[in-house]
Parts: C-alpha cells; sequence; structure tokens
C-alpha cells in the first residue's frame, strides 16, 4: 500500500541505523527505500521516483557530496544529508553542492522527522496571491518554481528557489536571519546556523553578482539580506 505521507529514499551504508530509521518512517506513515552504495542511487532514484532522498555523507562507491550533485542535475527534489561530524566545512560543502539541509548523528527521531516534514511542506506549499515577479530581465514564477534571467531558465534547488522568493518578495527591504528561518525552517535563528549565508553566495555564483560587490544580492552586516529590485534591469 502506498504511503500517504511520502516515499524516502534513504542512502545509508551503517545497517542498524539504516534499519530504525527506516522502521521508525514507516510508523510515521512514509515509504521507505534503502539503498547502501552511493554508486547506487541514480539507479535506484530512477526506478522508485521518491519525494525525498535521506543521504549519509560517507559512503561505499562514490561518497555523498558526489551523489548530491548527481541529484541535483536531474530533480530539486529535497536532500537532507546526514554526517557524522559536526564540521562547518561538511556543512557548506553539503549546501553548496545542493542539500536542501541536514542533520548531524547520532540522528535524534524527532528532530529528523520534523526536518522531512518541513522540507517537504516546504516542495508542497502553495502559491501566494502574487505568482509571478518580474524584475527587468529576471521573473520569478512560484506556481511553476521556475526563474528566468536574461532569457535562460536557471536550475534552483526546491529550498534555494523558496529563499529566492522569499527575498524577491520583499525586495528593497533588508531581512533579517530570524524572520528567514522562521519562514522556510519553522524555527528561529540559532545565531550559528550558515546556510542561508552559504545560499546567498550559491545565488550570486547563478546570476553573476560579484561577491566583492555584490548588486543583487547583498548582506546588511548585522541586520541580514537585501534583494535589490532595480539591479536586474535590461541594459
Amino acid at each position: 500500500m502506498m504511503s500517504k505521507l511520502g516515499h524516502i529514499l534513504l542512502v545509508e551504508d551503517d545497517m542498524t541505523l539504516a534499519d530504525w530509521v527506516s522502521e521508525y518512517l514507516i510508523e510515521q506513515d512514509y515509504q521507505v527505500t534503502h539503498v547502501e552504495r552511493g554508486d547506487k542511487v541514480m539507479e535506484v532514484f530512477d526506478a522508485c521516483s521518491p519525494d525525498l532522498v535521506l543521504l549519509d555523507v560517507m559512503l561505499p562507491g562514490i561518497n555523498g557530496i558526489e551523489v548530491c550533485h548527481l541529484l541535483r542535475e536531474k530533480s530539486t527534489l529535497p536532500i537532507i544529508m546526514l554526517t557524522a561530524r559536526a564540521d562547518e566545512f561538511d556543512e557548506v560543502i553539503g549546501l553548496e553542492a545542493g542539500a536542501s539541509d541536514y542533520v548531524i548523528k547520532p540522528v535524534r527521531p524527532r528532530a529528523l522527522l520534523a526536518r522531512i516534514k518541513n522540507a517537504l511542506n516546504l516542495r508542497e506549499m502553495k502559491p501566494e496571491d502574487n505568482k509571478q515577479l518580474v524584475f527587468g530581465d529576471l521573473t520569478i514564477d512560484q506556481e511553476s518554481s521556475r526563474v528566468v534571467y536574461e532569457g535562460q531558465e536557471i536550475e534552483l534547488s526546491t529550498n534555494l528557489f523558496a529563499f529566492m522568493w522569499f527575498l524577491a518578495s520583499q525586495a528593497g527591504e533588508v531581512v533579517d536571519r530570524d524572520s528567514v528561518f522562521k519562514a522556510l525552517k519553522g524555527r528561529e535563528y540559532d545565531g550559528l546556523d550558515r546556510r542561508f549565508d552559504v545560499m546567498l553566495s550559491t545565488l550570486r555564483k547563478l546570476f553573476n553578482d560579484d561577491p566583492q560587490n555584490p548588486k543583487k544580492f547583498k548582506t546588511v552586516w548585522g541586520k541580514g539580506y537585501l534583494f535589490v529590485a532595480d539591479a536586474w534591469d535590461k541594459s
């Protein structure tokens, strides 16, 4: 019988952890498909079409960061990375590879479930009244989750699109980190988490915004982020 809540692809080579995570998620009414090796993920992904991927960083075959890159080449679905290292380097690399979120081992069941629910809710979030934003040569369509800049479609992950939409919908206003976390992660900013700084850096790269002197996506030190409305005008 198909799950009502979603299909999760679990990529984990620790069988003890994989067994209890699978059992727990099945109890919560999710369908779970388990893969032990990184080099088997894409084959299984194509076969099962999951709604979310739980992806360990350290895997046999190819590592989780490489798998994340491969998944991002063909899908915007949520990817939550599992890491045994509470290391900022791992977090930044994972987020830059396209991960939506990360969970540090040992995994706490309720915390993991909350991250999964948030990621899936974000993916299925209904469009609001204003479904399209246009700034010069930039068009952001919320209903289709499409971004077109200078006539070219820009591929964004679900979380990166949500972040860009949130900033653009408040263009010209400085948005503080606490507001971003509450809106997109359902929790307050803890003063340490850098995920949205990494996402802003990724957006700058995608839209050719000089990180040393950004014109489109600005960081206002001590305050938050600013989407500049008039920086997208056609030349």
